[in-house]
């Protein structure tokens, strides 16, 4: 009876682990396995020998730091870098902030149709990035684009957004418009968590509207506004589909516009595997910084708020 007891023991303690196991198989062939080839390859490179004809001729041998040294003194992946934080600039703070805007209109007592606002707002996060880069594209084509025909008309300046300075403009709207329905839905859920009574409360000591916006609402979603944050950062220090996309329409977008596309094209344009892993190592490590650095402040600040 003991020995079956304890065999029963062992297996209720062990079922937890035995659902893992699917997840953890997952995780290591497409998460660490990738991660592991990547780093092996940065370590890398290819020694031609003589013309590099037959066999023996390219071997694959151990090159340290090099590709690392020759990644982080590159202008085109300086430069990548460069452009994205300038777009980051842009977008983190106008998408969290019409994010947070909606949330608050749609949390408000006097919104109207409030399922179909939410439906609306939402609606653009559910159209691939690819697709709504391609529509937005066709929108800035001054030959194609509506909005040009109806400038031409009424006599308007039609600038063009796909080369210069308005280039990051039409990049950054791309994103702000597909992104802030998602940043919404996660700032709306936290703010009906909130009890009914804080604002019963609020309102019998004659707080308006805005003020319960402003000194109520905001702080406490606080939390949800550093995780729409932490991904916005993510999501920008990755950005890939939309340049690529908009580049067979304009001269303005290189191939190495963003980081991530110097990766693409050193890997399967230029046939540099080594050199490419060694980037994408580097970009990786820079997210894992940024976002560890992020939260690490926003955890300091919260807990200095609560000891106060």
């Amino acid at each position: 009876m003991k020995s079956t007891a304890r065999r029963h023991s062992y297996g209720v303690k062990g079922a937890p682990y035995a659902f893992l196991i699917p997840a953890a198989i997952l995780f290591a062939l497409f998460f660490a396995l990738p991660i592991g080839y990547a780093l092996w390859l940065s370590f890398h490179k290819v020694k031609v020998s003589g013309l590099g004809l037959g066999s023996g001729a390219r071997k694959e041998v151990w090159a340290g730091l090099e590709n690392y040294t020759d990644a982080l003194t590159d202008s085109e992946l300086i430069n990548g870098a460069l452009r994205v934080l300038g777009y980051g600039c842009i977008v983190v703070p106008v998408m969290l902030g019409l994010a947070l805007l909606f949330a608050l209109m749609m949390d408000s007592e006097k919104v109207r149709l409030a399922p179909f606002t939410r439906l609306a707002i939402f609606l653009p996060y559910a159209i691939p990035g690819v697709v709504a880069a391609l529509l937005w594209g066709f929108l800035y084509l001054p030959d194609v684009s509506p909005f040009y025909f109806v400038l031409g008309k009424l006599g308007l300046p039609q600038p063009d957004l796909l080369d210069g300075g308005p280039l990051y403009l039409a990049l950054s709207n791309i994103a702000v418009w597909g992104g802030t329905g998602f940043n919404m839905i996660v700032i709306y859920t936290s703010l009906q968590a909130i009890p009914a009574e804080v604002y019963e409360a609020a309102k019998l000591d004659g707080a308006t509207p805005a003020q319960i916006a402003l000194r109520i609402k905001i702080p406490m979603v606080a939390p949800s506004l550093v995780l729409t944050f932490f991904f916005s950062i993510i999501a920008t220090l990755q950005v890939y589909n939309e340049p690529t996309t908009l580049k067979p329409l304009t001269n303005s977008v290189s191939t190495t516009w963003s980081p991530l596309m110097k990766v693409y094209r050193d890997a399967f344009g230029d046939g540099d595997i080594y050199g490419a892993a060694a980037q994408a190592v580097i970009i990786a490590c820079a997210t894992l910084l940024l976002s560890f650095g992020f939260l690490r402040a926003a955890n300091r600040r919260q807990k200095q708020e609560a000891a106060r």
